[in-house]
């Protein structure tokens, strides 16, 4: 595999607090299928991930500190053997009827953004350095 690994999933996420364990479920498994359609590798990444998450949206907000559990958990056991390779999360979004400005955007985000409606890009890549600097 090539890192960083991309994906897009359609729709607003749900988050791990929604009301109704089924739609939770539902969502993790919109996530796993969208991730397995882009997944070339037989085997899950060794090693430390930072995983980037851009909810682009066009109407209501979900608080961005909802977004990341339901999508770690999705690409567990395909992506990474375990969550706790995830060292670094970066979790934004980004409302679509503003002017965006998207430097070194890929292809399949390329593809999306002129797309109506809302979608999560989501990558996966090596950890950074474990330097931690202020």
């Amino acid at each position: 595999m090539t890192t960083p690994f991309e994906f897009v999933v359609d729709g607003p996420p749900v988050s791990q607090q929604a009301r109704g364990r089924e739609l939770v479920q539902e969502w993790r498994g919109d996530v796993r299928s969208a991730a397995e359609r882009q997944w070339s590798s037989q085997d899950p990444l060794p090693g430390d991930v930072m995983v980037t998450i851009t909810y682009f949206f066009d109407g209501a907000i979900l608080d961005v500190d909802n977004i990341p559990k339901p999508i770690l958990d999705a690409l567990n056991g395909l992506v990474y053997s375990d969550d706790s390779q995830v060292s670094d999360i970066l979790c934004r979004r980004r409302d679509r009827r503003r002017e965006l400005r998207i430097q070194n955007a890929s292809p399949m985000l390329l593809d999306c953004i002129d797309k109506p409606g809302q979608f999560l890009d989501i990558a996966v890549d090596n950890a950074p350095s474990q330097e931690v600097t202020f």
